[in-house]
C-alpha cells in the first residue's frame, strides 16, 4: 500500500455558550447545522443559534434535571428525557411548543430517535428500555432483561437493532422486530455510562465508570478495541460520520480522540474546568460539541479528516457485505491511510477560552403558557402540565400521514393517544377568579330577577283586590 502524507490541522475551538445554570448533561446538532440544543440539570433545554447576533432559546417545562436531548433526523423536533420520568417533544422555535407523555415510572435517561424519524427510544431507572411510535407517541414495548438503572439507549442505523448500556455493568443488544436480547457484553468492570452505534452499522462502542472505552464488532460479538487513556468514569462518547474517530468525554476533565484507522489515542483536548459531560459529532463531522460541568458549551472545529464522505458511505456499504471475520483494521473504511507521528497531540484552550471572552447571547425564556383542556395521563392518571400543541401536531403530523385504512382502524379504537394536557397553576388560578366572578354576577342577575318576579306579583295581587273592593 502506497503512503502518502497529508497536512491535517489540530481542532480548533470556534464558538461556546453560557446561559444553562448548571451541568450540562447532552448536546446533539441539528442536521441543518443552525442550531446546537443541549440539556441541563437545571432542568432546562436551549437551542443555540450558530447564526450572529441571534438569540437562544431556553426551554422551560420539566419539573427536574433534563438528563438527554435529541434533534430528529429532520430537526423539526427536539426530545428530552427527564428526571421527572417525562419525555417532551419540542419545535425548536421561540414559540416553544411542546407535547409531554409520562414515559416512565424513573428518570429517563436516554431519547433516540430511529433513523426514518418514526420510532422514538427511551431508557430509564426504572431498568426498562421503551419503543414509542412519535407520531402520538404510542407505546409499542418494552425491553426488560437489565437488572439495574439502564443509563442510555441507541438505535442502529437501519433502525432493526438496539443496544442499551446499564448499571448492571452490561451491553445488550436487542433485535427490535422479535424483541429479544440477542447478545449481552460483559467485558466492563462499572456502570455502563454511554453506548453508541458505529456510522456503518458493524460496531458498538460504550464508556463506563471503570475508565474504558470499548469497541465490539457485533457481528461476531468480538472486543475489538479497549483503551483506558482516560484517568476518570467516561460520561459520553460519539463516532465521527467517516466511522473513523471516537471522541469521549470524562471526568478527568477531558475530552479524548481515537484513531480507529490505528488503534491508538489521537487527541486529548482540555476545556472545560471540571468535568467533561457531554460530546457529539455532528452529522457531517465537520464540527463537535462539548458540554461540562462548568455549564459550558464549547463547538469546535474538526478540521482532521479530510476524506471524501460519498467515498466513505459507499466503503461503509461494500463493509457490510464481506463475510470474511472482522479484524482492528475493519472498524472503519479500508482506505489508505495518511502518515502521521504516533504520538497523541495534547491542546489546552482553557487559557484561549478565557481571552475570548464570555459569549452569552440574549436568551428567550420559553415556558408554557397558552391555552388547553385538562386530561388525564392515559397510563396512571397523574395529571401533566401541557398547553397548546396545534404546531406539534402538525409537525408530527408531517412525519407519518396514515393511509385511510389506518385512519378507520383509528376511529374505531378503543386506545387513547398519551396526550395528557392540564392548565398551567397561573392560568388556572385566573380563570377560576373569573368564574368566581361570573358566578358572582349570576347570582346576582338572579336575585335581581327574583325581586322584579316579586314586585310584579305584590302588584297584581293588589289590583285584585282593589278591584274586588270596588
Amino acid at each position: 500500500m502506497n503512503v502518502f502524507i497529508v497536512q491535517l490541522e489540530d481542532p480548533s475551538l470556534e464558538r461556546h455558550f453560557k446561559g444553562h445554570r448548571d451541568t450540562i448533561t447532552s448536546v446533539d446538532f441539528n442536521p441543518n447545522m443552525k442550531q446546537l440544543a443541549s440539556g441541563s440539570m437545571d432542568s432546562c433545554l436551549m437551542v443555540w443559534n450558530f447564526k450572529p447576533q441571534m438569540r437562544a432559546y431556553r426551554f422551560v417545562g420539566h419539573k427536574d434535571a433534563v438528563m438527554d436531548v435529541k434533534f430528529s433526523p429532520s430537526g423539526h423536533l427536539v426530545a428530552s428525557g427527564s428526571r421527572d420520568k417525562t419525555v417532551r417533544l419540542w419545535i425548536p422555535s421561540v414559540k416553544g411548543e411542546s407535547t409531554v407523555f409520562k414515559a416512565h415510572t424513573a428518570t429517563v435517561r436516554s431519547v433516540d430517535f430511529s433513523s426514518d424519524g418514526q420510532y422514538l427510544l427511551t431508557a430509564s431507572d426504572d431498568k426498562t428500555v421503551k419503543v414509542w411510535t412519535v407520531h402520538r407517541q404510542k407505546f409499542m414495548f418494552s425491553l426488560n432483561q437489565h437488572m439495574n438503572w439502564v443509563r442510555c439507549a441507541r438505535f442502529s442505523p437501519d433502525g432493526r437493532l438496539v443496544v442499551s448500556g446499564s448499571d448492571d455493568k452490561t451491553v445488550k443488544l436487542w433485535d427490535k422486530n422479535s424483541k429479544e436480547c440477542v447478545h449481552t457484553f460483559f467485558e466492563h468492570g462499572g456502570f455502563v455510562n454511554y453506548v453508541e452505534f458505529h456510522p456503518s452499522g458493524t460496531c458498538i462502542a460504550s464508556a463506563g465508570t471503570d475508565s474504558t472505552v470499548k469497541v465490539w464488532d457485533i457481528r461476531m460479538n468480538k472486543l475489538l478495541q479497549h483503551y483506558t487513556a482516560h484517568s476518570s468514569s467516561v460520561n459520553s462518547l460519539s463516532f465521527h460520520s467517516s466511522g473513523n474517530y471516537l471522541i469521549s468525554g470524562s471526568d478527568d476533565s477531558t475530552l479524548k480522540i481515537f484513531d480507529l484507522l490505528e488503534g491508538r489515542l489521537f487527541y486529548t483536548l482540555h476545556g472545560h474546568q471540571g468535568p467533561s459531560t457531554a460530546v457529539a459529532f455532528s452529522k457531517s463531522g465537520e464540527y463537535f460539541a462539548s458540554g461540562g460541568s462548568d455549564e459550558q458549551v464549547l463547538v469546535w472545529k474538526t478540521n482532521f479528516d479530510q476524506l471524501d464522505f460519498n467515498e466513505v458511505l459507499q466503503s461503509h456499504k461494500q463493509r457490510e457485505k464481506t463475510s470474511a471475520p472482522p479484524t482492528v483494521g475493519d472498524i472503519p473504511p479500508r482506505v489508505q491511510k495518511p502518515q502521521r507521528p504516533q504520538t497523541s497531540t495534547r491542546l489546552d484552550v482553557r487559557t484561549d477560552l478565557k481571552k475570548m471572552g464570555d459569549e452569552e447571547p440574549e436568551v428567550t425564556d420559553v415556558g408554557p403558557a397558552m391555552f388547553s383542556s385538562g386530561q388525564q395521563s392515559a397510563m396512571n392518571g397523574e395529571r401533566i402540565q401541557e398547553f397548546n400543541m396545534t404546531s406539534v401536531d402538525y409537525a408530527l403530523r408531517d412525519l407519518q400521514m396514515p393511509s385511510n385504512s389506518q385512519r378507520r382502524q383509528e376511529s374505531t379504537s378503543t386506545t387513547q393517544p398519551l396526550e395528557p394536557k392540564s392548565i398551567p397553576p397561573q392560568l388556572a388560578n385566573t380563570l377560576e377568579q373569573i368564574v368566581g366572578q361570573l358566578d358572582v354576577l349570576t347570582q346576582r342577575v338572579k336575585t335581581t330577577s327574583s325581586l322584579q318576579e316579586s314586585k310584579v306579583k305584590i302588584r297584581k295581587d293588589y289590583e285584585k283586590r282593589a278591584n274586588q273592593q270596588s
